[in-house]
């Protein structure tokens, strides 16, 4: 009686906490943060103009939220209610082992880092969210019977395909944590390198089925900005301009030596002096073209070393330098703050701003935590919450580190699953957890 009582008060504070969380964040936030990426989707809903430059999944399903309050709010509802949600549903897993410890994950859900981003309306808090309460809902179900366990993991499997159509980049990390929704009770790495191409292909064809079948998406070429990117960074290092078509001395002179920087690829698109380059690749109509991509190929094959040199620099600028973090330009003039008017979230603004150059923002932190925690989680991979970590950490490294090749900015949103990963992978980490039934028996049937 005693113990059903506690595990009752358990419940309650870790609901609470997550209701009081829940409760602040729109108190901060609502009605969310719009940048320009979530202004370019909200008004192509209107249009019904379906792309596959931002996901037109994300549209879709804005455009059925959006009644409950018109504009941002639906969309940011949505999101802090997963966050919370997630949050608790992974403080209600380690609670069965861990009580007290468990009380932590709702409070580490206010950690700056996470809690900074969750109101700013961009896809890849929405993704980070999704797989983090895909794999919160499997680890409280993991030791159920299966008519519990199998719903359950059949809804964890839609979000996190739901994160790879928001985020088609996580194709590589996916692999990762869908092994542990499939086997949440310990991580065999001969299984998951078995299951992980069959699960990549499986995934790329629900993209290019749900995106190009489903919602019949205009191809906008995402894809061409990596690769003016590359062209970009190739030419600076190679000291020679690889970008197609014909360009006067002094333009190249700008490509080679006074345009390129490792943060982004968008200086060549809307940043004076370079704004040019975009511009006629756009009027030639070279962008989107096989032309762009055969220079882009070609460019790699004749100049690997400056391909490497610019993939390094991005990745280490990416990694360890200060990075945006909190939206706060407003769209008509980037020198004002959006929210001026907004007490509470200057408020936010000057936390974001005052840890914003420490180690807490950057990626480089992130990826190094979740890297550290698979290494410890590997002793215990045959047990629930080993497994849980390996399959959220896992993904996440690989997650971050798949940007050395397709990355072309460096704000913190885009290593958001790894913050997320990284902060309750820290406190499953930490409980006590009995090993699993299956490797119990599977030991001593060897020792016998």
């Amino acid at each position: 009686m005693l113990a059903w009582r506690e595990t009752q008060r358990n419940v309650l504070l870790i609901v609470g906490l997550a209701a009081a969380g829940f409760a602040f964040t729109l108190y901060v936030f609502y009605p969310g943060i719009m940048t320009f990426d979530s202004l370019y989707i909200y008004n192509d809903i209107a249009k019904r103009a379906f792309g596959d430059w931002q996901s037109p999944v994300l549209m879709g399903l804005w455009m059925l939220v959006d009644p409950i309050a018109p504009g941002p709010g639906s969309i940011f509802l949505l999101t802090a209610a997963l966050y919370w949600s997630a949050f608790a549903i992974i403080a209600l897993g380690v609670a069965r082992h861990s009580p007290q410890l468990a009380l932590l994950v709702p409070v580490f859900g206010m950690m700056p880092p996470a809690f900074v981003l969750v109101g700013v309306i961009w896809r890849d808090i929405l993704f980070g969210i999704s797989w983090l309460l895909a794999a919160g809902l499997v680890f409280l179900f993991y030791d159920r019977d299966w008519k519990a366990r199998v719903p359950v993991q059949i809804c964890a499997f839609a979000l996190l395909a739901f994160g790879v159509l928001l985020r088609p980049n996580a194709l590589a990390a996916a692999p990762v944590l869908l092994a542990y929704l499939v086997w949440p009770s310990q991580f065999s790495w001969k299984r998951a390198a078995v299951f992980y191409v069959p699960a990549a292909f499986a995934l790329f064809c629900l993209v290019q089925v749900t995106y190009y079948g489903l919602f019949g998406a205009e191809r906008q070429h995402p894809l061409h900005s990596i690769m003016v990117f590359d062209l970009g960074g190739i030419s600076h290092f190679a000291d020679e301009n690889v970008f197609p078509g014909n360009w006067t001395a002094q333009e190249s002179a700008l490509i080679t030596r006074g345009c390129y920087k490792p943060i982004a690829w968008d200086i060549y698109w809307t940043q004076e002096p370079c704004m040019f380059v975009m511009e006629r690749l756009e009027n030639k109509k070279l962008f989107g073209s096989p032309v762009l991509t055969r220079a882009w190929r070609q460019s790699i094959v004749k100049y690997p070393l400056a391909y490497l040199q610019h993939r390094v620099a991005y990745q280490w600028s990416f990694l360890t330098d200060v990075s945006l973090a909190l939206w706060s330009r407003d769209f008509d003039d980037p020198d004002k703050i959006a929210f001026a008017d907004k007490p509470r979230l200057m408020a936010l603004k000057a936390v974001n701003d005052t840890l914003n150059p420490t180690p807490l923002f950057r990626p480089g932190t992130w990826l190094l935590l979740d890297i550290a925690l698979c290494f410890f989680a590997w002793r215990r991979r045959d047990t629930a919450s080993g497994a849980l970590v390996l399959g959220m950490c896992g993904s996440a490294a690989v997650y971050v580190m798949t940007f050395f090749a397709v990355g072309v900015s460096t704000d913190l949103r885009y290593a958001y699953w790894a913050v997320l990963a990284g902060l309750t992978g820290t406190i499953v980490a930490a409980q006590r957890h009995r090993r699993s039934e299956v490797f119990r028996e599977r030991r001593l049937s060897m020792a016998a």
